[in-house]
């Protein structure tokens, strides 16, 4: 019988006759990989009982692996000899059972020619919840045998229908605003029975969420954004997923999930959420356990990374992403809780294949000291090495808001901002690390600055000037907050005016905005469209003064350009003394306003205008 392969959104399957179905993962590789020993997983009641041979002399079978659950069974093969595509024939055959034979699609790279690369200081990123983000296709809001069904936008934590559609119909929007690059949070299936809008609780790792759209379109969001010079970055979770995941209904062995025995038993045991024990050399064995294994939430299951045939099946599942999807990064979340020298093998692999690629680790922690220790490169007193190129720089964002909240003093105010920049001593790489205002899981910015938009201004004008890789929060152009909710995260994920049709507010086109709204999305599209060719930014030497008198300055230096930066408290305007600054060579320069575009004189002294932020130039064009 000739075999047809069908694709649904609960993956790949191979159909082999009488109704029966195998699940194979990956559902596909390449040729011409550099990981070229593959492994493959497949799924079938009794498929074990099989044995399999490959009657090929360019593609070797070197293992089949059995479990304790006859429902697996795992296979390695060999592909180094591999000089073309096609179809690699997988023969299975049993005493009690109906032979059959499965054809594993090896596929020619898209673009062999191609490298494949990451993000860096040159890039700034748009963090997006795509289910808040825009409404492309109503058609996919509802999706039949999904546990989750219904559609309400007035529910914080519910589904809003934000889709992969909606996304690729504005990235127009995200190009004119100057992004460079866009990440939404995770995209693949979470068939949760509720909040399953979020994406980090997967039930399938090779699905898109049908709710989100399908595999081509996510596809095609990379291509039309690659397109446009915008990379796609993908939100990925190696600690868990969801405990609808498919495999929770048939474990594939015994130590597959972390504190398995108590699952099967109806309970559950939640991390103790420890992070430090990873660097902490008093910390106990029992610390240890429980952060490593302990499940995120109850309704995460905690994977266990210290499997070798998960390790591998982790590890070539984001080797497959980055390939299909032509990625430009990925954003692994909770970077901390899984297996500590697994995480290093993953990183490696990846950075094996991709040598110019980048993975940002979220390490949500204001210690710099905890931070740095997971970046490449890091002079760990343990010996560790991540090879993970990026963290997240949770220390900066809170400095930066403190820095702008605080009232001024000898320890508070902008030295905050100001001493936590110095920091960057303890970086490997600080030009590296991905530095922003907020996220998806903390208060919005405007919120936290208290609803002003001149202390968003100063704040986001600061973060995009500094040595690092800026993300900005989608909303935050238009002054989207949660005050109502503190702390609510359905709030802080709220819906971007006019993403849905009837929306009064769409700030797609500017239509029913208010004054202040208005003038925040201009003043960042300014600024980032400014940044995107300024070599003094993305390379540039950094000096910094520490502040006097309400005034914080900071230069970046190229030998085309010196950017500056002058944050004032004062609430009035200032006459600033410019001779502290001498070493900075600008005297008699003329600078130019990135904003208004007014010109001036760097000499002996510069008005200020009342509290805010300065954006100077030596660039007049």
């Amino acid at each position: 019988m000739k075999n047809s392969i069908v694709t649904s959104f609960l993956g790949l399957f191979f159909m082999i006759g009488y109704g029966q179905q195998v699940k194979i993962e990956p559902p596909n590789w390449w040729v011409g990989m550099k990981h070229n020993t593959i492994q493959l997983m497949l799924h079938r009641e009794n498929i074990s009982a099989y044995d399999v041979t490959i009657k090929s002399n360019e593609v070797k079978l070197l293992k089949s692996q059995k479990t304790d659950n006859p429902n697996y069974l795992f296979l390695t093969l060999d592909l180094s000899k591999l000089t073309g595509a096609g179809q690699i024939p997988l023969h299975f055959s049993a005493k009690t059972e109906k032979d059959f034979v499965l054809n594993y699609e090896i596929k020619e790279r898209e673009d062999k020619a191609l490298q494949i690369k990451g993000f860096d200081a040159s890039d700034v990123i748009y963090l997006i919840t795509p289910d808040r983000f825009a409404n492309g296709d109503p058609s996919n809001d509802i999706v039949k045998g999904l546990n989750e069904t219904q559609i309400d936008r007035k529910d914080d934590y519910g589904r809003h229908g934000g889709d992969l559609k909606g996304i690729i119909d504005h990235l127009d929007y995200i190009e004119e605003m100057g992004f460079t690059a866009i990440w939404p949070t995770p995209l693949l299936i979470n068939d949760m029975k509720s909040s399953s809008y979020h994406g980090y609780a997967i039930t399938d790792l090779y699905a898109v969420d049908p709710r989100f759209g399908t595999l081509e379109e996510y596809i095609d969001l990379s291509r039309k954004a690659k397109e446009k010079g915008i990379k796609l970055v993908m939100d990925q979770v190696a600690n868990h997923i969801g405990r609808e995941h498919w495999w929770m209904k048939d474990l594939p062995s015994k130590d597959w999930v972390n504190y398995q025995d108590e699952f099967l038993n109806d309970s559950t045991v939640v991390t103790n959420h420890r992070r430090t024990v990873n660097q902490d050399i008093y910390a106990s064995e029992k610390d240890k356990k429980l952060m490593a294994e302990g499940w995120f939430v109850p309704s995460m299951p905690d994977m266990n990374q210290k499997n070798p045939l998960l390790a591998e099946y982790l590890i070539q599942n984001s080797i497959w992403w980055i390939e299909t999807l032509q990625l430009g990064g990925i954003r692994q979340d909770t970077y901390p809780y899984p297996d500590k020298e697994f995480m290093s093998d993953w990183a490696g692999s990846i950075m094996k294949e991709y040598p110019e690629f980048s993975i940002v680790g979220e390490e949500w922690s204001y210690n710099p000291l905890l931070v740095g220790y997971w970046q490449q490169g890091a002079k760990n007193k343990d010996g560790y090495e991540s090879n993970l190129t990026s963290t997240m720089d949770f220390p900066l964002q809170k400095a930066i808001v403190d820095g702008v909240n605080e009232e001024e003093s000898w320890g508070t105010g902008l030295v905050k901002i100001y001493e936590g920049l110095a920091n960057d001593f303890a970086y490997a790489h600080p030009e590296k690390i991905m530095a922003f205002l907020d996220n998806h899981d903390m208060d919005r910015a405007f919120t936290q600055l208290k609803k002003d938009p001149v202390k968003l201004k100063m704040a986001l004008g600061y973060l995009l000037a500094l040595p690092r890789i800026p993300q900005i929060y989608y909303g935050t152009e238009v002054l989207i907050e949660n005050s109502a909710k503190p702390g609510d995260h359905g709030l802080i994920r709220t819906d971007f005016p006019g993403g849905w049709k009837g929306d009064k507010v769409n700030a797609f086109t500017g239509n029913g905005l208010s004054k202040d709204q208005l003038e925040m999305q201009s003043f960042l599209k300014n600024v980032l469209r400014y940044r995107k060719n300024s070599q003094a930014i993305h390379q540039g030497k950094l000096i910094h003064f520490g502040p006097e008198n309400g005034v914080y300055a900071l230069f970046r230096i190229s030998e085309e350009e010196t950017y500056i930066v002058i944050l004032n408290k004062n609430e009035k305007a200032i006459e600033l003394d410019l001779s502290r600054f001498e070493e900075i060579g600008l005297n008699d320069k003329k600078v130019r306003d990135i904003i208004s575009g007014s010109t001036k004189t760097w000499n002996k002294s510069l008005k200020i205008g009342q509290k805010g932020i300065t954006l100077l130039s030596t660039k007049l064009n």
